[in-house]
Order: structure tokens, then sequence, then C-alpha cells
């Protein structure tokens, strides 16, 4: 008996022995001897203060988060024989939990039994929710059901077990049960283990439910009820309920503010956004913090916001939260996305704590920007820093290598993800490579690696082979492409205009006109073409053909003016995948009023001479209109920097930094 309870204690000793902190070290070293001396003087009773001491130590040891110490000291006091009190296991089974120790926690499971603990409400609530938080769902429903007697604790512990490995619809169901059985009075934290479940089942009904839970248990003023309806109703109903719930709370802390900030972010509603988060500041009774500046930080880096984004970047440095891993990492992604790539590297170089999503970020934005080489750059020193990438480093990588043409690093790239660091590749990094291959001209490579694929294609990879057979005018391939995409994504109307486009540069407009009359025919309509320019700090948007700016009229004025001296440069408009169905004239009109040609005159007639512009377009760019830039880019001797829905252009001088690879 001896034996088997020595043997288990070793194997917990040995599983922390790495872990060490001066402090708690010296609070166990300093137990040991107390009981040490206990034992020496054998009065009675000395066993039981030996316990009780123990527990005291490893009880404050887990609570201060000294986990690798706490399990330590416990192993030190079954080694001198001192059994384990109800208070000690809990304490050291949310060591185990912390340290995703799941062979402690096992051993501790069967010290339980052994000495008759495991019956204990505490005891039981504590394995269930170590077993969850190591990753053992089943068995934490199995040491749940054997529970005698549960309390609100227990199931707790067993909602937010199944919502933390994924399984929401299995907390869903003992959110249920509970309310069923009835035997326990549901106060606030098991509210929002519930509200948590179905948030992330995402269905409006039962968020509503629970809403009308909340009130009944006079539960509507508590900020953290609240904040996770907040959050709920986001993801399952719509942003609007969202909102109405922000609205109506007669109490709202940070969380609140960030919660409604974020999802406005999410969401792409940069402006709705960022008016939210100037109210909060201006408000004033409630302080912000880094998620608030993040959160903000990404409705920047979706509108274009630079100006505001800079301003933020200033109270982020104000409060000394410029090198806080998360806000830097957001300002990177932010002066990435707003064109300002040499701004994000000074950011990310100056950040002392780097994680992989600050790595990832400087990647990606590098790549956006067709600077394949530089992606690649820091990718390496990446790995030299000893971080590991994961799956989203890889898809930034071989995007990089994609925007850039460097098919011999990307196809290095893709398979180091197997075979150095076991990762299987997705849907995402076989999308890179078809569209690296694709663009590269090798669309038969591209054909055959979609064929040879270990998971199904989806939408994404289809998607990348039909948009290289547009750049190709490959009309066999990007028909292939297109119908697997009408089965994925019928609603998708850009697959039907990419395989028109193909027609019309084919010349087949036949082809063109069956796609317009099976468009009509499904409803498909195309979305509308959109850019967004920022000046003093406001978004000025543009639609084709936008008659409602206040400036529109000086803007097709001066469109015109620069149409004579387009000409005389040598800009001939290319009407090739114009609609055939109007005259020559009508065609060139057409092209001369899209959005991102009003957002250049716009930010052209409203800026200072030689200022760089700052565009963002919501599709790819035609080939006319970033014929158009370069030789405007030159005319008027500015830069203007466009993203589309693909990728950033830098056009100078009568170039592009995309080389016309796009």
């Amino acid at each position: 008996m001896r034996t088997s309870r020595i043997k288990p204690v070793l194997v917990v000793r040995n599983s922390v022995s790495s872990f060490s902190s001066s402090a708690s070290s010296a609070l166990v070293q300093t137990t040991i001897s107390a009981n040490l001396q206990e034992k020496k003087k054998k009065k009675k009773g000395t066993k039981k203060e030996g316990v009780w001491r123990w527990d005291a130590v490893v009880a404050e040891l887990a609570r201060y988060g000294d986990s690798a110490d706490a399990l330590r000291a416990y192993a030190s006091m079954r080694r001198r024989d001192v059994g384990p009190g109800p208070s000690t296991i809990p304490c050291a089974l949310k060591s185990c939990a912390s340290l995703g120790s799941l062979a402690s926690g096992k051993i501790l499971h069967h010290q339980a039994i052994v000495s008759g603990l495991d019956s204990d409400v505490f005891v039981a609530s504590a394995l269930v929710d170590m077993y969850a938080k190591c990753g053992s769902p089943d068995e934490a429903r199995k040491a749940f059901d054997e529970m005698p007697v549960r309390n609100v604790v227990s199931w707790t512990a067993m909602i937010n077990g199944y919502v933390q490995n994924g399984l929401a619809g299995d907390a869903v169901s003992v959110f249920k049960a509970m309310r069923a059985e009835g035997a326990v009075d549901v106060d606030s934290v098991v509210m929002v283990s519930g509200i948590c479940a179905c948030a992330r089942l995402a269905e409006m009904n039962l968020v509503t439910g629970l809403h009308g839970l909340v009130v009944q248990g006079g539960f509507e003023s508590d900020v953290s009820v609240n904040n996770t309806l907040l959050d709920g109703y986001a993801k399952s109903s719509g942003i609007s309920d969202a909102r109405k719930l922000f609205d109506e709370m007669t109490e709202r802390d940070v969380v609140s503010w960030n919660t409604m900030i974020a999802v406005y972010s999410q969401n792409g509603l940069a402006k709705e956004a960022l008016d939210l988060f100037f109210s909060l500041i201006r408000d004033g009774t409630v302080g912000h913090n880094a998620v608030t500046l993040s959160a903000a930080l990404l409705a920047c880096a979706h509108s274009g916001a630079l100006q505001t984004g800079k301003c933020i970047h200033n109270q982020a440095f104000k409060m000394e939260l410029e090198d806080n891993v998360y806000v830097g990492t957001s300002l990177i992604d932010m002066y990435c996305k707003c064109g300002k790539v040499e701004m994000a590297r000074k950011g990310f170089d100056r950040m002392q704590n780097k994680n992989i999503k600050s790595w990832t970020a400087m990647v990606s934005g590098y790549g956006m920007h067709g600077r394949g080489k530089e992606a690649l750059q820091v990718f390496h020193k990446m790995q030299e820093a000893g971080v590991e990438p994961n799956y989203i480093t890889f898809v930034s990588v071989l995007a990089a290598c994609s925007h850039a043409g460097l098919v011999d690093d990307g196809w290095r790239c893709f398979k180091s993800m197997t075979n150095e660091y076991g990762i299987s590749p997705g849907v995402e990094h076989y999308a890179c490579m078809v569209d690296l291959l694709g663009r590269a001209g090798s669309l038969d490579d591209a054909y055959e690696l979609i064929r040879g694929m270990s998971v199904k294609p989806d939408f994404i990879v289809w998607g990348a082979l039909l948009g290289a057979c547009r750049i190709h005018k490959h009309v066999k391939l990007g028909e292939i492409a297109a119908r697997k995409l009408f089965q994925l994504d019928p609603r998708n109307a850009g697959y039907y205009v990419l395989l028109s486009n193909i027609y019309a540069d084919a010349g087949r407009w036949d082809k063109v006109e069956k796609m317009r009359i099976l468009m009509k025919k499904k409803g498909v309509v195309k979305p509308p073409g959109y850019s967004l320019v920022e000046l003093h700090g406001k978004i000025n948007v543009f639609l084709v053909g936008d008659l409602e700016h206040p400036q529109h009229k000086e803007i097709y004025t001066f469109l015109d003016g620069l149409s004579t001296r387009m000409q005389v440069a040598g800009y001939v408009p290319d009407i090739r995948s114009v609609l055939h169905d109007v005259d020559e004239e009508e065609k060139e009109t057409n092209l001369r009023i899209h959005s991102e040609k009003l957002a250049a005159a716009f930010g052209i007639l409203n800026s200072v001479p030689g200022s760089s512009i700052q565009i963002i377009k919501n599709l790819r760019m035609c080939g006319d209109c970033h014929a158009w830039m370069k030789l405007v880019s030159k005319i008027m001797n500015r830069q203007i920097v466009v993203r589309d829905a693909n990728r950033f252009h830098h056009f100078e001088n009568g170039n592009c930094s995309c080389g016309d690879y796009w």
C-alpha cells in the first residue's frame, strides 16, 4: 500500500521538476522544515497541524499562480506520509489544470479515490475542471456523472469545460439539464457560461431565450452577464440587437465598450467602431486599455484611416502601451493595411516582446505589398529567434510568395510545413499554391495540385484557379473552375463576372451573353464597386458614377481636363471587357467613372501637390484603371497607393510596384 502511494507522488514531483520560483521555493522549504520539527517533537496532534500547514502552503501557491511549486509542495507533503485534506487536492488539481498536466491530474485523481475524497463535491468539481482544461472532455463528463451531489460550481465547470473544448452543443445540453433538474440556484457565473455556449452555436433563439432568463433571474443589471449577452447577440442575431442591448445597459465597464467596438470592427463597420471609440474617450467615465486601442486600430486598418490610426498610436505612446504585444501587433497590421509598410517595420523593430502574431503580421504586411523577399527575411529571422511558425504563419508566407511570383521559395515553404513542422496543409495553403502557380502561368500544374489535394478543395482553391485563368485567358480550365464554383458558392456574382471576362477576352460574346442571362435567371447581382479615401481624418466613399459626393462636379470637370492630357501621353482606354452591346464612346465613359478614378481625382484636388494619395477599393482593379493610375502618377507627379481586394499597388512615376503582376 505504501509503495503504490509513494510512486504516484514521485511522478507528480518529476512532472514539475523543471519549474522553479525562488520566492515560492523558499516558502516550500520553510514549510518542510516546520513539519520536520513538528515530527521530531512527536506531540499529539502534530500530524493534524502538519496537514493544516501543507493545506495552507499548497493553497497559497495555487492562488498566486505558482502552479509548479504548488505541485512540488504537494509532492513533498506526500513523501512525508502526510495525507491530503479535502482542500489540498482541489488546489493541487487547479495547478494541474493551469499547467495542462493531465498525467499529474490523473495521479491526483487516483489519490483522491484512495483517500476516499473523490465523492467530495469540491474535489469532484476540481476534477471536472482539470480534465476539461487538459483537453479531456470525456473524462470530465465521466467525473461529473459520477458525482453523488452537484453544486452550482460543478455545473459551471462542466458547461465551461465543453465550451473550452469546442463542444458548444454539449455545453448547452448541460445547461438545459441543470435548469430542468432545478437542484441549484442559478448565479451570474453559470449564466455567463450558458450564454457563452449559446453564442458559440450562433443561434438567435437560444441567446434570446437566455436573455429572458437573465431578466427573470434579476441579472439584467449585472455587467458581466450583459457583456456576454452582447457577444452572444453579435454572433447570432446581428449587430443591431447587440447595439440595442449596449444602449439599454444601465452600467457599462471597459469590457462593454471593448466588446461593442470589436463587434463593429470585426464586421467591417469601421465608421461605427471609431465613432463609438471616440464616444468612450469623450465620455471619460470609463477608462480604456490595450484591448480598446487594438479594436480601434483594427477599424482603422479595415477603412484605411491612416490619420486616425496615427492618433491612436499617439494615445498608445502616452499610455506606455506601444510595446504591449497586442497593441504593437495591431499597429503593425494597421500601418501595413494603410499602405505604410516602412512605418510598420519601425514599430515591429521597436517591440521588445513579440509573439507569433507579431511576426506573422509583419510577414503578411510585406506580402500584401508584393515584397516577398522581405517577407521571407522576416520569416527566417522568426525561425532564428526560436519562434515556431504555425498554420496562419505559413498562409502568410505562401501568400507573400504568390504576390511576388516566388515559385521556388513557395514550394520550399510548402514542403517544409509537413517535413519540418508537422503541419498538414489546409485549403488556405493549397489556395496560395494554386494562386502562385497559376499567376506564374503554370495552370496545368495548379490544376494537378488541386486534383491531388489531401483535403477537399473549396471555393477559395477553385477561385484561385479561376482568377489565374482570367489573367492568362485560359478558357477551358476557367470553365472547369467556374462550374465547381457555381456549385459551391452559387450566389457569388464574382465568379460569373470572371468567367464572363474570360469569354470577353477570347471574343466569345455569345458566351458573355449566356453568362448575363444565367446571372439574371439566378438573381445574382454583382456587388457595387466602391473606393475609400481619407482626408483630414474623414473617410470619403465613392461609388461607380457617384453623383452624391459634395464635390462631384469639380471631380468630373477635373477628369475631363485630365483626359486630354492622358490621350496626348498615349493613354488608350482598355475596353475589351466592357459590355459589348454599347457603343465605343459609352464604353470609354463607363471606364472613366470607376470609383477608384473618382477617389484619385478627389485626392489630387484636395491635397498638397507632391503628396501621396491612399485609396482602398473593395474589388479587384480592372486593367484599364491600373494603366490609368500608372500614367496619372507620372503626369501629376504623385504617388498613388491603392489597396484592392487582392493586394497593394504603389503607383509612382508611371510604374506600379506589382510589376503588372496581380
